[in-house]
């Protein structure tokens, strides 16, 4: 049995459900840790949008200037007034009264990963970056500008990202999003787009048809994740034993679906069907404390969560299961990729000997 070098995955990925008040220097506390990456989305109202934030962007000083993007559409970087003067905290966030974030006696889920902190110039690749990297969890938060021509950019990571999700800045453009997951014969020819529904896409100019390595990634000349001139973010995963793990299924059409080894149970469950449109389908433990998880949210829209038997899953010890034939999670032939996180107790070195 692989045991896992992470003794607490909540020490680097946990999920907070907070309401808000519509107050200023709002103190939202639990997360157990201070985020280097946080994603909030109010889960009852279809007009709010998903709000992105990163320590290497900043947080903002407590006015209207949070720099934050948001993964339901393609517009550039801005700044609204969602954190206060002090930020992040050692345990959480402190809110200002913006509706999208603290909406007065709204339901509001955060996800939260810890990096490491402001982050460091990194000249592992041939376009300097600036990286906050958290080795143990495989979760870095890495910026450059980009130059419109093939280049690497450097991660931080020490092993290779399963997964890498870009932004552009600057400028209103789709996100891109690589995965091993969407690679059938040519390394990392694929990439898809986290803000629409829209099938896999492969163009030379997203990573150059090169898998990252220990060190880099590759880029070429997709505004999505080498505009030339533009400022670039990317959130880089690397598959962690009994924490994270990034791959594929392929769909049975059946209500008993495919399960979905990853070794550790699931915390956070993202899936997309790559092969026909579809959401993108976000799952995790505090909206959904039992089996059968059947309520989501969608990456790529503004929706409230939504439930009901055709999002059914369960997420289980060693992994996850389909329980729906519907043909965005499980159609017949169908080809599904998916991200998690979270730590079971089996194969983990967070109980004494004595206790299991």
């Amino acid at each position: 049995m692989a045991y896992t070098t992470i003794n607490k995955a909540t020490d680097y990925f946990n999920t907070k459900l907070y309401t808000g008040n519509g107050s200023n220097n709002t103190a939202i506390t639990g997360v157990g840790f201070q985020p280097d990456f946080v994603w909030i989305k109010n889960k009852e109202t279809d007009t709010y949008e998903h709000h992105l934030m990163d320590v290497i962007r900043g947080w903002g000083t407590g006015s209207s200037d949070t720099p934050n993007i948001t993964s339901n559409n393609n517009a550039a970087e801005y700044d609204r007034n969602i954190f206060s003067s002090t930020g992040v905290t050692a345990d959480g966030f402190n809110l200002n009264n913006y509706s999208d974030t603290n909406e007065n006696g709204h339901d509001f889920v955060a996800w939260n990963w810890k990096a490491n902190g402001a982050g460091s110039s990194n000249t592992d690749g041939s376009i300097t970056s600036t990286v906050s990297a958290n080795t143990t969890s495989g979760f870095s938060i890495v910026k450059y500008t980009g130059t419109g021509a093939n280049a690497t950019i450097g991660h931080g990571l020490g092993s290779a990202p399963a997964c890498i999700i870009t932004k552009r800045l600057d400028t209103s453009n789709n996100w891109g999003v690589g995965h091993d997951g969407l690679h059938a014969t040519v390394a990392w020819e694929k990439y898809i787009e986290i803000n629409n529904t829209n099938i896999v896409e492969d163009h030379i100019g997203q990573w150059q048809d090169t898998a990252p390595t220990n060190s880099v990634f590759y880029v070429g000349d997709s505004n999505s994740s080498n505009a030339s001139g533009d400022g670039m973010i990317a959130y880089c995963f690397a598959n962690k034993t009994g924490y994270s793990k990034f791959g594929s299924y392929t769909g049975n059409g059946s209500t008993d679906g495919a399960f979905i080894y990853t070794g550790f149970k699931p915390a956070w469950v993202m899936i997309k069907r790559t092969d026909a449109t579809s959401r993108w389908r976000m799952y995790d433990n505090k909206i959904n404390p039992f089996n059968v998880a059947d309520t989501r949210l969608s990456a790529e829209s503004s929706d409230a969560e939504n439930t009901g038997t055709a999002n059914a899953i369960d997420m289980i010890s060693q992994g996850f299961k389909i329980r729906t034939s519907e043909s965005q999670l499980n159609a017949s032939g169908g080809n599904f990729i998916y991200m998690a996180f979270g730590q079971s107790l089996v194969g983990s070195n967070n109980i004494p000997c004595t206790a299991r």
